[in-house]
Protein backbone atom coordinates (compact mmCIF):
# COMPACT_ATOMS: atom_id res chain seq x y z
CA UNK A 1 0.00 0.00 0.00
CA UNK A 2 2.88 2.30 0.64
CA UNK A 3 3.86 2.21 -3.27
CA UNK A 4 0.33 2.90 -3.98
CA UNK A 5 0.57 6.30 -1.51
CA UNK A 6 3.66 7.10 -3.20
CA UNK A 7 2.18 6.75 -6.82
CA UNK A 8 -0.78 8.74 -6.20
CA UNK A 9 1.43 11.26 -4.35
CA UNK A 10 3.51 11.99 -7.41
CA UNK A 11 0.43 11.94 -9.84
CA UNK A 12 -1.46 14.60 -7.48
CA UNK A 13 1.74 16.62 -7.42
CA UNK A 14 2.54 16.41 -10.97
CA UNK A 15 -1.46 17.83 -11.56
CA UNK A 16 -0.59 21.41 -12.10
CA UNK A 17 -4.17 22.30 -12.54
CA UNK A 18 -5.00 20.50 -9.49
CA UNK A 19 -2.43 21.80 -7.28
CA UNK A 20 -3.40 25.54 -8.22
CA UNK A 21 -6.55 25.10 -7.34
CA UNK A 22 -6.20 23.22 -4.28
CA UNK A 23 -3.20 25.20 -2.91
CA UNK A 24 -2.68 28.22 -4.90
CA UNK A 25 -6.24 29.37 -5.43
CA UNK A 26 -7.52 29.75 -1.78
CA UNK A 27 -4.75 32.34 -0.81
CA UNK A 28 -5.69 34.32 -4.13
CA UNK A 29 -9.39 34.32 -3.49
CA UNK A 30 -8.55 35.23 0.42
CA UNK A 31 -6.65 38.02 -0.79
CA UNK A 32 -9.38 39.22 -3.07
CA UNK A 33 -12.01 38.90 -0.53
CA UNK A 34 -10.30 40.59 2.74
CA UNK A 35 -7.50 42.81 0.51
CA UNK A 36 -9.35 45.91 1.38
CA UNK A 37 -10.46 45.05 4.87
CA UNK A 38 -9.25 46.71 8.11
CA UNK A 39 -7.77 45.00 10.92
CA UNK A 40 -10.26 46.71 13.31
CA UNK A 41 -13.83 45.99 11.81
CA UNK A 42 -15.52 43.05 13.17
CA UNK A 43 -17.83 40.97 10.82
CA UNK A 44 -21.33 41.22 12.17
CA UNK A 45 -22.39 38.19 14.40
CA UNK A 46 -18.80 37.56 15.11
CA UNK A 47 -15.89 38.91 17.43
CA UNK A 48 -13.13 38.06 14.67
CA UNK A 49 -11.95 41.00 11.68
CA UNK A 50 -12.72 40.05 8.75
CA UNK A 51 -9.24 38.78 7.76
CA UNK A 52 -9.18 36.38 10.15
CA UNK A 53 -12.39 34.80 9.90
CA UNK A 54 -11.84 34.53 6.53
CA UNK A 55 -8.49 33.39 6.96
CA UNK A 56 -9.96 30.08 8.56
CA UNK A 57 -12.38 30.00 5.84
CA UNK A 58 -9.98 30.00 2.78
CA UNK A 59 -7.46 27.74 4.65
CA UNK A 60 -10.69 24.81 5.06
CA UNK A 61 -11.77 26.01 1.31
CA UNK A 62 -8.45 25.16 0.55
CA UNK A 63 -7.98 21.16 2.33
CA UNK A 64 -12.36 20.78 1.47
CA UNK A 65 -11.15 21.24 -2.74
CA UNK A 66 -8.27 19.00 -2.26
CA UNK A 67 -9.75 15.75 -0.49
CA UNK A 68 -13.13 16.21 -2.25
CA UNK A 69 -12.03 17.79 -5.81
CA UNK A 70 -9.00 15.05 -5.54
CA UNK A 71 -11.07 12.26 -5.03
CA UNK A 72 -14.10 11.62 -6.39
CA UNK A 73 -13.49 12.47 -10.04
CA UNK A 74 -10.38 10.23 -10.07
CA UNK A 75 -11.80 7.54 -8.57
CA UNK A 76 -14.72 7.65 -10.91
CA UNK A 77 -12.53 7.73 -14.01
CA UNK A 78 -10.00 5.05 -12.60
CA UNK A 79 -13.31 2.56 -12.05
CA UNK A 80 -14.39 2.81 -15.35
CA UNK A 81 -10.46 2.51 -17.30
CA UNK A 82 -10.14 -0.69 -15.26
CA UNK A 83 -7.78 0.44 -13.31
CA UNK A 84 -9.47 -0.26 -9.88
CA UNK A 85 -10.07 -4.25 -10.86
CA UNK A 86 -6.34 -4.62 -11.71
CA UNK A 87 -5.93 -3.56 -8.13
CA UNK A 88 -7.91 -6.22 -7.38
CA UNK A 89 -6.25 -8.84 -8.64
CA UNK A 90 -3.41 -7.83 -6.55
CA UNK A 91 -2.54 -8.19 -3.15
CA UNK A 92 -3.57 -4.66 -1.76
CA UNK A 93 -6.70 -5.13 0.27
CA UNK A 94 -9.74 -3.45 -0.57
CA UNK A 95 -9.37 -0.84 2.02
CA UNK A 96 -5.57 -0.06 0.50
CA UNK A 97 -7.03 1.88 -2.78
CA UNK A 98 -9.20 4.45 -0.46
CA UNK A 99 -6.55 4.61 1.98
CA UNK A 100 -4.51 5.67 -0.62
CA UNK A 101 -7.26 7.89 -2.13
CA UNK A 102 -7.47 9.63 1.20
CA UNK A 103 -3.77 10.01 2.67
CA UNK A 104 -2.49 11.72 -1.14
CA UNK A 105 -5.16 14.43 -0.92
CA UNK A 106 -4.73 14.88 2.54
CA UNK A 107 -0.79 15.90 2.39
CA UNK A 108 -1.80 18.00 -0.45
CA UNK A 109 -4.42 19.73 1.92
CA UNK A 110 -1.82 20.43 3.94
CA UNK A 111 0.64 23.29 2.01
CA UNK A 112 -3.37 24.67 1.36
CA UNK A 113 -3.71 25.51 4.89
CA UNK A 114 -0.10 26.57 5.61
CA UNK A 115 -0.20 29.13 2.94
CA UNK A 116 -3.38 30.86 3.65
CA UNK A 117 -2.37 30.76 6.78
CA UNK A 118 1.43 32.53 5.40
CA UNK A 119 -0.46 35.19 3.79
CA UNK A 120 -2.99 36.11 5.90
CA UNK A 121 -0.01 36.82 8.66
CA UNK A 122 2.27 38.05 5.97
CA UNK A 123 -0.30 40.28 4.16
CA UNK A 124 -3.17 41.36 6.66
CA UNK A 125 -0.70 40.85 9.69
CA UNK A 126 -3.07 38.08 11.11
CA UNK A 127 -1.62 37.42 14.55
CA UNK A 128 -2.51 34.58 17.06
CA UNK A 129 -0.53 32.87 19.68
CA UNK A 130 1.86 29.43 18.74
CA UNK A 131 -0.60 27.12 19.86
CA UNK A 132 -3.42 28.73 18.17
CA UNK A 133 -1.31 28.18 14.98
CA UNK A 134 -0.55 24.39 15.76
CA UNK A 135 -3.94 24.20 16.56
CA UNK A 136 -6.12 25.47 13.45
CA UNK A 137 -3.71 23.54 11.22
CA UNK A 138 -4.22 20.52 13.40
CA UNK A 139 -8.23 20.88 13.56
CA UNK A 140 -8.64 21.63 9.61
CA UNK A 141 -6.37 19.22 8.62
CA UNK A 142 -8.16 16.34 10.53
CA UNK A 143 -11.33 17.94 9.70
CA UNK A 144 -10.75 17.24 6.34
CA UNK A 145 -11.15 13.40 6.71
CA UNK A 146 -14.94 14.59 6.55
CA UNK A 147 -14.92 15.46 3.12
CA UNK A 148 -12.53 12.70 1.82
CA UNK A 149 -14.81 10.47 2.80
CA UNK A 150 -17.83 12.46 0.59
CA UNK A 151 -15.21 12.51 -2.40
CA UNK A 152 -14.61 8.65 -2.45
CA UNK A 153 -18.51 8.59 -1.74
CA UNK A 154 -19.02 10.75 -4.89
CA UNK A 155 -16.31 8.51 -6.78
CA UNK A 156 -18.00 5.44 -6.15
CA UNK A 157 -21.69 6.71 -6.69
CA UNK A 158 -21.17 8.14 -10.50
CA UNK A 159 -19.82 7.36 -13.65
CA UNK A 160 -16.66 9.11 -14.92
CA UNK A 161 -19.09 11.61 -17.15
CA UNK A 162 -21.70 12.07 -14.58
CA UNK A 163 -19.49 12.66 -11.35
CA UNK A 164 -18.03 16.03 -12.51
CA UNK A 165 -21.30 18.01 -12.53
CA UNK A 166 -22.42 15.61 -9.17
CA UNK A 167 -19.28 16.84 -7.38
CA UNK A 168 -19.23 20.80 -8.74
CA UNK A 169 -22.39 20.91 -7.25
CA UNK A 170 -21.43 19.56 -3.74
CA UNK A 171 -18.24 21.71 -3.44
CA UNK A 172 -20.01 24.99 -4.49
CA UNK A 173 -23.37 24.14 -2.79
CA UNK A 174 -21.08 23.01 0.60
CA UNK A 175 -18.34 26.57 0.34
CA UNK A 176 -21.22 29.08 -0.20
CA UNK A 177 -23.73 27.60 1.75
CA UNK A 178 -21.86 26.86 4.43
CA UNK A 179 -20.28 29.97 4.57
CA UNK A 180 -16.49 29.20 3.75
CA UNK A 181 -16.77 32.11 0.75
CA UNK A 182 -18.45 35.47 2.78
CA UNK A 183 -19.71 35.20 6.87
CA UNK A 184 -23.14 33.17 7.00
CA UNK A 185 -23.89 36.06 9.44
CA UNK A 186 -24.63 38.14 5.72
CA UNK A 187 -27.47 35.22 5.02
CA UNK A 188 -31.00 36.11 5.32
CA UNK A 189 -32.42 34.61 8.47
CA UNK A 190 -34.00 31.70 6.53
CA UNK A 191 -30.96 30.58 4.86
CA UNK A 192 -28.79 31.33 8.26
CA UNK A 193 -31.10 28.46 9.77
CA UNK A 194 -30.10 25.67 6.86
CA UNK A 195 -26.51 26.92 6.87
CA UNK A 196 -26.07 26.02 10.44
CA UNK A 197 -26.48 21.96 9.79
CA UNK A 198 -24.06 21.94 6.53
CA UNK A 199 -20.61 20.26 7.85
CA UNK A 200 -18.64 23.01 6.42
CA UNK A 201 -19.69 25.65 8.25
CA UNK A 202 -19.60 23.25 11.64
CA UNK A 203 -15.83 23.01 9.91
CA UNK A 204 -15.06 26.73 9.39
CA UNK A 205 -16.67 27.36 13.06
CA UNK A 206 -13.98 24.72 14.79
CA UNK A 207 -11.37 27.11 13.89
CA UNK A 208 -13.01 30.27 14.55
CA UNK A 209 -13.48 28.76 17.82
CA UNK A 210 -9.69 28.51 18.25
CA UNK A 211 -9.35 31.91 16.95
CA UNK A 212 -11.44 32.93 19.93
CA UNK A 213 -10.02 30.65 22.34
CA UNK A 214 -12.71 28.93 23.48
CA UNK A 215 -14.36 25.27 23.33
CA UNK A 216 -16.45 24.71 19.99
CA UNK A 217 -19.89 24.09 20.24
CA UNK A 218 -21.25 20.26 20.84
CA UNK A 219 -23.69 20.92 17.75
CA UNK A 220 -20.58 21.56 15.25
CA UNK A 221 -18.61 18.53 16.45
CA UNK A 222 -21.97 16.41 16.41
CA UNK A 223 -22.43 17.59 12.88
CA UNK A 224 -19.16 16.55 11.92
CA UNK A 225 -18.83 13.17 13.71
CA UNK A 226 -22.01 12.25 12.08
CA UNK A 227 -21.07 13.31 8.38
CA UNK A 228 -18.07 11.04 8.69
CA UNK A 229 -19.62 8.45 9.42
CA UNK A 230 -22.64 8.67 6.94
CA UNK A 231 -19.94 9.67 4.27
CA UNK A 232 -17.73 6.76 5.44
CA UNK A 233 -20.29 4.15 5.75
CA UNK A 234 -22.10 5.83 2.16
CA UNK A 235 -18.30 5.12 0.30
CA UNK A 236 -18.31 1.63 2.11
CA UNK A 237 -21.27 0.24 1.25
CA UNK A 238 -20.58 1.66 -2.66
CA UNK A 239 -17.05 -0.07 -2.34
CA UNK A 240 -18.33 -3.13 -2.02
CA UNK A 241 -21.33 -2.78 -4.20
CA UNK A 242 -18.92 -2.01 -7.00
CA UNK A 243 -16.84 -4.63 -5.83
CA UNK A 244 -19.61 -7.39 -6.09
CA UNK A 245 -20.69 -5.71 -9.41
CA UNK A 246 -17.12 -6.74 -11.02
Amino acid sequence: MNSLIKLELTRALRNRKFLFFSVIYPSVLFLIIAGNADSTTKVPGSALTLPTYMMVSMASFGALTAVLMGNSERIAKEREGGWVRQLRLTTLPGRGYVLAKTASAAVVSLPSIVIVFAVAAAVKDVRLNAWQWLALTGAIWAGSLVFAALGVALGYLASGDAVRPITMITYFGLSMLGGLWMPTTTFPGWLQDIAKWLPTHAYAALGQAIEQSRAPHVQDLVILVVSFVLFAGGAAWLYRKDTLKA
